[in-house]
């Protein structure tokens, strides 16, 4: 059961269960199980089977490919108020799941049980829409990531990465290597030929983005 809190906030990210009839909403929120995970967390991995359809409230998860020799390619980044199109994919096909999900900030968040959620895609249209439309906006971001890989450079990938990034990134090389699918020595020499050309300035897990628009019209080439 939810306390008052927490229902206020899973109805505030998640507005397309307000207009649920109170009984079935209150038969939801009766079902549904609070959690929360630390970082590093897995919350799901390969071949699993499906418990529950998380909903955020805080924190994120990265949901990553990963190959056998350990490299890491990630696919997309769950936010608050986001859900994650893989659980709905294996809870609608009934199968396990084909990537891990990897908790990056402190995660709490709203686990609906498995026939609560098919129940909510059947008879709840503007809940429906929102899963759908989720699909649609996860698949473009996929298809832009498949033509990353196949038709840019490692180096016009991290430029476009952290070109749309804040001024100072806090982040370190191992982090941005697993979100391109590289190798830390990799994107250590990159950042070195971006700072050589003054475009960042690295420091300690710190990244100062000094010419933005360079990087983005470099990641263009």
């Amino acid at each position: 059961m939810l306390d008052n809190s927490t229902q206020a906030r899973l109805l505030q990210q998640y507005p397309m269960l307000q207009s649920l009839p109170t009984p079935r909403l209150a038969d939801l929120l009766a079902g549904a199980a609070p959690m929360q995970l630390p970082a590093g967390a897995v919350v799901f991995d390969e071949n699993q089977p499906c418990q529950g359809f998380p909903l955020l409230l805080s924190g994120s998860i990265r949901v990553i490919k990963a190959s056998a020799s350990g490299r890491e390619l990630q696919l997309y980044r769950v936010e608050p108020g986001e859900s994650c199109i893989l659980t709905s994919s294996c809870l609608l096909g009934h199968s396990g799941y084909h990537a891990r999900g990897v908790v990056d900030q402190d995660v709490a968040m709203v686990v609906l049980p498995p026939a609560v959620f098919k129940a909510l895609v059947s008879t709840h249209e503007p809940f429906r829409d929102y899963i759908f439309g989720l699909f649609s906006e996860r698949l473009t971001d996929l298809m832009q990531l498949v033509t990353a890989v196949a038709f840019q450079k490692l180096d016009q990938r991290l430029a476009a990465l952290l070109a749309v990034k804040s001024s100072t990134l806090h982040t370190t090389h191992q982090a941005l290597a697993d979100e391109l699918g590289s190798v830390r020595e990799i994107v250590s020499r990159l950042l070195k030929n971006f700072a050589e050309q003054g475009w960042v300035q690295v420091g300690r897990e710190q990244i100062e983005i000094l010419n933005a628009s360079a990087l983005k019209k470099f990641s263009e080439l």
